[in-house]
């Protein structure tokens, strides 16, 4: 009797030393998060997201005062216009000269017709060429002025237009959105408080896609491979456990120190590799908690 309460308490151990065998590979659960900052300065004049809420890509969650910037951007469209009325009209400033001109040049005709019939002399035929000579010089210095004023009043208000897009997209980073599509895991400032450019406001992460950081060994690395699909097995503790399909999607190129959190399967391994299994989380799975893989 007493041999057979040995060999059941034997089989005994013998099983939860197999069921503690039943895993390649520990890990942490994790997700890639995002931290949004502030990309201008000035009052949260809103931020009504709350830390657990679920946010859209694109979605606004926070308003910087811009009272100050669309004041700027009001200036610079005033100094754009009163530039922009400042350019010469030059087909209205050279109407008189080409007048002139016109004026002079039928005055060397007649001139010319009089002087083979004998009834000019040749210096009246170039008195009136050269005049009409300086007449097309004043033309051209006339256009040429005009010309570069309005290049120049062209770029002035140019500059003023790339100020105002400038502040223009000061106006628009003001108004803070979410990068993806996620849940609010932390925030950092609220509704009220003044920011600046860099100040973290809140962390995010897509807790749909997550994955399991786990560690192998050595010995094991010849047994994996990025696309792998493996079992991931979450501990709820007792002896709630889930299984998971996941698939291998990063495995890390340098050896580092196993954290005193994980357990491997050869307990003699100081040096272990991390790896990092995708998972579909069905709402389950929390950021933080154990996980076994099993290839």
């Amino acid at each position: 009797m007493k041999k057979r309460a040995l060999f059941l308490i034997f089989i005994m151990v013998l099983a939860s030393c197999q069921n503690a065998e039943k895993y390649d590979a520990t890990g942490i659960f994790d997700a890639n998060t995002v931290t949004v900052s502030s990309e201008t300065c000035g009052n949260l004049i809103s931020f009504d997201i709350e830390e657990g809420d679920n946010i859209i890509a694109g979605q606004q969650v926070a308003l910087v005062d811009t009272v100050l910037l669309d004041l700027q951007k009001r200036q610079l469209h005033s100094q754009q216009l009163s530039i922009e009325k400042s350019s010469p009209d030059i087909a209205a400033q050279a109407a008189a000269l080409r007048s002139q001109i016109a004026h002079q040049q039928n005055e060397c005709d007649r001139i010319k017709r009089l002087l083979a019939n004998g009834a000019a002399t040749q210096k009246q035929s170039d008195d009136a060429q050269a005049q009409l000579r300086t007449l097309r010089g004043q033309l051209e210095g006339l256009l040429s002025t005009l010309d570069k004023n309005r290049n120049s009043i062209t770029e002035s208000a140019s500059a003023l237009q790339y100020q105002k897009e400038q502040v223009e997209e000061q106006i628009r980073k003001s108004r803070i959105t979410a990068p993806i599509t996620g849940t609010v895991l932390q925030k950092y400032a609220e509704q009220g408080e003044y920011t600046t450019p860099g100040r973290p406001l809140f962390k995010m992460a897509n807790l749909n896609d997550i994955y399991l950081r786990s560690y192998f060994t050595a010995s094991q690395l010849a047994n994996i491979q990025i696309g792998q699909e493996v079992t991931v097995i979450a501990d709820f503790g007792g002896d709630k456990q889930y299984e998971y399909p996941g698939r291998i999607i990063w495995i890390a190129q340098e050896s580092e120190f196993t954290p005193k959190s994980i357990q491997t399967q050869d307990s003699r391994a100081n040096l272990v590799y991390a790896v990092k299994v995708a998972v579909k989380n069905d709402g389950r799975l929390k950021l933080g908690q154990y996980g076994e893989v099993r290839l």
